[in-house]
């Protein structure tokens, strides 16, 4: 399998000017390197009607293209199950009964990072795992056995972050993210990972999880996000920042695709050109604020 980098959106609505940005870089950093850009649709969770028929649309709107058909993660059970079930296997997780209350609520174990999860339900008895099971279902979490990993990011160098007993599947049933994102990498032979720089603190849990599963640790690049005028992230609550909602005010997909690329210190036109001149080492590594478009020739 060749190797492969892809973008991910998750369909709760429509795509905004940041997310567009961030497709850009990944379709960039993929066809760059000679790989293959892939497009999966992360709907475990929170997926709304007609929004994916959107996002794609949108996407392929600005010039981005794509190798192979769209994935779905709701296709994709059995494969995390079966990741679950081998972890489980080797004794490397167990039942938790903790409400998300439960949690904020909890002290601390000694010496654990801030935000890590106090372990209450990592050594239970089965007496007691029995009866709290009786009362609510339970999540599936990972048994680390390390407090942080570290990753290297290609814009922002080395990179030490939290690993906690983080959910593997929450109590109802559905996947999380950390172990759905890891185990599609994997599958799809994605070697590099472009995405918003929010989700840095997140990536040496994955990059733990692939360990323990013997699957390829990805190259990771995590590009600024968009910011608005506040200096607040980008969302769908700060005006036109859609294409349908830009649209409305008389501003083309080209006139957007030409200022997302003008952020990013490219040259105009269709991705081919930026395509040309792209190198990762002059990419800004601050966030952009979204300076807003007016009307046509704004």
């Amino acid at each position: 399998m060749t190797s492969a980098g892809r973008f991910a959106p998750s369909p709760s609505g429509e795509l905004h000017v940041g997310n567009l940005r961030t497709a850009i870089l990944a379709w960039l950093f993929a066809r760059s390197t000679g790989r293959r850009f892939l497009m999966r649709v992360e709907d475990l969770d929170r997926a709304r009607a007609g929004a994916e028929a959107g996002q794609l649309r949108d996407l392929a709107a600005i010039g981005i293209t794509w190798d192979g058909g769209v994935i779905r993660q709701t296709d994709r059970g059995p494969l995390y199950a079966e990741a679950i079930s081998r972890l489980s296997a080797a004794g490397l997780t167990y039942e938790c009964y903790c409400t998300r209350r439960e949690i904020q609520e909890a002290p601390s174990a000694p010496h654990a990072p801030q935000g890590a999860y106090p372990g209450t339900c990592r050594d239970l008895s089965a007496a007691v795992r029995e009866a709290k099971r009786a009362v609510r279902p339970a999540a599936v979490r990972l048994r680390a056995a390390v407090t942080e990993a570290e990753v290297q990011d290609v814009l922002h160098g080395s990179y030490t972050g939290v690993v906690d007993d983080f959910v593997l599947r929450r109590n109802d049933g559905v996947t999380a993210y950390n172990l759905a994102v890891v185990v599609d990498d994997a599958a799809q032979g994605i070697d590099q990972v472009v995405r918003g720089d929010d989700l840095l603190p997140s990536t040496p849990r994955q990059a733990y999880l692939a360990s323990l599963l013997n699957m390829p640790v990805p190259e990771y690049a995590h590009v600024p996000l968009v910011l608005n005028a506040g200096g607040a992230r980008l969302a769908k609550r700060d005006g036109a920042v859609t294409l349908t909602d830009l649209a409305a005010v008389g501003v083309s997909v080209d006139q957007i695709r030409d200022r997302l690329l003008a952020s990013l210190g490219l040259p105009a036109g269709r991705l081919e050109h930026a395509l040309a001149v792209f190198d990762p080492a002059k990419l800004p590594r601050d966030p952009w604020i979204w300076p807003g478009m007016g009307g046509p020739g704004a």
